[in-house]
């Protein structure tokens, strides 16, 4: 397949590109071999498909890339459309891989005698500030968010506050670091994004790719 004027596809690092390559490979799309190499510095290659470019960045940085113009399309977790919410960015497609949740999760102990219902300020650690606030300002409580990148479950073992929102999967990590969930934030997967601008000027070429992800994922032959 040629893609006349040259796309940019961003891929996200990590767990989610584990499961995404498969599906590419569904759809026709095989990077260089250069991809890879897990010693390799590079972040751009080249494919099979002439013109199309892929770019590996982070998956929370995957989205910011399309807003900006950066990449024509992408593929990140919805956890990451929320927490941006980038008017730029159009998500058509959802591709049913990296299943897991955003949820509010704290003590075991402080779970067995709280009551959410209750709440009107929560102090809550999150990698996700803007995403749990627009949540909990729908039921007019007012979250103060600590923002972390990283070992999220460690804050109310430390004190930094007594409740958290982060994505979970099977609840293990949870578990070992003595949290519980109490409230489902948003079901979250990966949704294959496109730039709203590029789309109107190369309509044609991003049409065909978000066809044969379709395709690939309602199981028609490609």
């Amino acid at each position: 397949m040629r893609v006349s004027d040259g796309l940019i596809l961003a891929v996200p690092k990590g767990r989610l590109l584990t499961q995404l390559l498969p599906l590419m490979a569904r759809v026709g799309i095989e990077p260089e071999l250069d991809f890879h190499n897990e010693k390799t510095r590079r972040l751009s290659f080249k494919t099979n498909m002439e013109g199309l470019t892929l770019i590996r960045v982070r998956s929370f940085d995957v989205a910011t890339f399309v807003a900006f113009g950066g990449a024509h399309l992408g593929v990140t977790g919805h956890d990451t459309l929320l927490e941006f919410d980038y008017p730029e960015v159009y998500a058509p497609l959802d591709l049913r891989i990296g299943r897991c949740r955003l949820s509010l999760a704290e003590p075991v102990e402080l779970a067995a005698k709280d009551d959410p219902l209750r709440w009107s300020h929560v102090r809550i650690a999150t990698k996700y500030p803007q995403a749990t606030r627009r949540y909990f300002a729908t039921r007019g409580v007012h979250a103060e968010c600590v923002k972390l990148s990283g070992a999220v479950e460690l804050a109310p073992s430390l004190g930094l506050c007594q409740r958290i929102v982060d994505l979970v999967e099977s609840g293990q990590t949870l578990k070992e670091n003595g949290l519980v969930e109490v409230e489902l934030i948003a079901d979250i997967t990966a949704r294959l994004i496109v730039n709203r601008a590029a789309w109107k000027t190369q309509s044609a070429e991003l049409d065909v790719l978000v066809d044969r992800f379709q395709s690939v994922i309602n199981g028609a032959k490609t």
